[in-house]
Parts: structure tokens; sequence; C-alpha cells
């Protein structure tokens, strides 16, 4: 099934006017095993992205929200449409796709793995700028001078290798580099996760700053709900390769409409160590199934504490429950309920499913 996430209105024929920055439908990425086996890491997602916003994608480790944004941008091959810009992406070539790779760029987890260590970072940053024309040599060092100043470095560290910065300045240096094109989109894949908290806020801060400074749109990916509350006016949650839920940031964690966005939020640490005390902390139970062999219907349900007979046989569609707030789950009428006490019924409330 389709996982939409077309929930924004229309506001002033903005939308209406040009199309999204980014709109995927019906992605799929497929990985194939021994003997014919074919494991689907992301299963018909789809997606749209607006100029200047914040998509947060949000999910634990393996829901495929990385394989989901390396299908966007084809470094894995992917079934479905991208379009960037009105332009279709899926279909074309090496050569058709390199002009049009400058608008839209990626800030990996790994800050050091993604720098190569033989280059200087100079090198680094007037390498896209030269790729792809857009200033000779010596403009090109003089802009990744001004990079380096805008997200918060020394011009004198551009002689420097990566091996010699700190973990918060390479992840400002990725930033730079992302920015060197002047793309549209940026896709931040766990930027922050492997920085300690101090530096992780400034980088947060450096994001949202730059968002404002250039207009630029990311989709943000993490396992932080708290960084994902801070960065985005829309959040996806993904489980299992798809989307079940999603809605604006507010609505969302206000009154989350999927047991597994309910267990997420539930399950997230708290900074303040008074509400951390008070908070009913539960992990979520189980672990994650294997994408080669997912559960039959709703793919959470052997985890869930609301599940039921029909949830082990029908997958439940992503479906409007809310005004803007899609859920793909049978009973998400009566967690809209739930909300008002703020507790998930007990596994022996509820029928199992087999």
């Amino acid at each position: 099934m389709t996982a939409v996430l077309d929930d924004l209105p229309d506001r002033g024929g903005r939308h209406a006017c040009a199309p999204p920055l980014l709109e995927v439908r019906d992605l799929a990425v497929c990985y194939r095993r021994g003997r014919g086996r074919v494991v689907r890491a992301v299963d018909g997602v789809s997606l749209r992205l607006e100029r200047g916003e914040t998509l947060g994608v949000v999910g634990e480790s393996g829901s495929g929200k990385s394989t989901l944004a390396k299908g966007i941008v084809r470094l894995e091959a992917a079934a479905g449409s991208i379009r960037l810009n009105g332009t279709e992406l899926a279909g074309l070539g090496e050569s058709q796709l390199r002009p049009l790779r400058r608008q839209v760029q990626m800030v990996f987890q790994d800050s050091l793995g993604s720098l190569n260590p033989r280059r200087s970072i100079g090198q680094t940053l007037t390498e896209p700028l030269l790729v792809h024309r857009l200033a000779s040599s010596r403009v090109a060092w003089q802009r990744a001078a001004d990079l380096m100043a805008r997200v918060g470095l020394s011009p004198e560290l551009l002689h420097q290798r990566p091996g010699h910065l700190s973990g918060g300045q390479r992840q400002r240096v990725n930033i730079a580099r992302a920015l060197a094109s002047e793309p549209g989109l940026v896709i931040a894949d766990e930027p922050t996760s492997a920085l300690d908290v101090s530096v992780q806020a400034q980088i947060l801060s450096l994001l949202q700053d730059l968002q404002r400074e250039t207009g630029v749109g990311y989709l943000f990916i993490s396992h932080d709900l708290g960084v994902i509350r801070r960065m985005a006016s829309r959040v996806a949650v993904m489980y299992l390769g798809k989307v079940v839920e999603t809605g604006g940031r507010g609505r969302l964690y206000e009154r989350p409409l999927h047991p597994y966005t309910r267990l997420l939020m539930r399950a997230a640490p708290r900074p303040d160590p008074g509400q951390q005390r008070q908070q009913r902390h539960a992990p979520i139970p189980g672990e994650v199934p294997s994408a080669a062999s997912p559960p039959s219907g709703c793919r959470f349900h052997p985890r869930c504490p609301m599940a039921r007979e029909v949830c082990a046989v029908e997958e439940p569609g992503l479906r409007e429950v809310a005004p803007g707030q899609l859920s793909a789950c049978h009973f998400a009428e009566e967690l809209l309920e739930l909300n008002t006490s703020g507790a998930l019924p007990s596994p022996a409330s509820t029928t199992p499913a087999p």
C-alpha cells in the first residue's frame, strides 16, 4: 500500500502555482538475497516537501529511514516516482542526473567517514563548485572561505585535513559542502547523533539559521524525537519500510494516532531529570522484525498492545483520521479518544492477534 504524506493544505495558492520541491510516489527499495528472495527495505512510501520546509522522518533502527534517503538521491536503485522541482528523476541516466545533483545534497551521520581523509578541507569544499562549473578555481577558493565563515569555522582550517578537526568541526564542514552548490534540498541523515549534546545543539541551531538565510528545504532523518520536534514542521513515522503516521508537528506530538508513535514517545528520554523521573518510561516490547520476512497484516502487530485478530490478517492503509493527521492503524479512532487520558490500553484488555 502507499503511504501518502500530502497533508499540507494550499496556502494562498503557493502549492498550486509551483510544483513541490520534492515529491515521491510509491518509492520502493529492494535487495535480492539468496535463492531469489527479495527484501523490500522501503515499501511504497510517498512524500511531499515544499520549499523552505523541514519534514522529519523518525523511527527505530531498521525502519528504513536511511534507505529511503539513499533511494531518493539514487544512491540505491529505487522503483517509483521521484520528482525534484517537477522534474522526474526515475529512469534518468547518470549524464542526465549530473546537472540535477547540485539541487539536492546530503549530510551524513559519520562526519569523518563522509570526508576524504587525503583531501584538505579546501579541496573538499571547492570540488562541487568545480565539478558543476559554478566557479573558477580562484573564485571557488574564495567561496570556500565564505562557506567556512557561514558555518562558524575559521578559513584558516581550509588547509587542514579532516583528521585534524573535531567531530563538530567536521560536521560543520559537511554542512558547508552540502551548501556549496546552493541546493534547494538537503537530506540530513542523523547529522547530530554521533556528537556530544552541546555540539548537537550548536549544529541544529546552525541548520535552522541557514534555512532562514537560504530557504533550503530539509528532509531530516533521526531516531531522536526531541531533535525532530525541534527541527521539523511536519513529521513522518516509519516502521519496517512503511510510513505508519504523519502529520503536523504539534498535532502528532500532542495526540499520536498510531500505537507505535505513542510507544516511541513513552520510551524517549527527557532532557529534564525531574521530567524523566516522572515519565512512565517503558521500552517498546520486542525487536524490529527482519524486512526479509515481515509479519502479515499490520507489520507492528506482534509488538502492539492494541493488536487484535484483524491486525494479523489485514494491512491497514494510511488514512486521514483527524484533520491533517494520517494513521495506518485499524483502531486509530480509539486512540483519538484515548488521547484525553494519555494511556494506552493494556495488552490484557484487548484480544491479541494470533
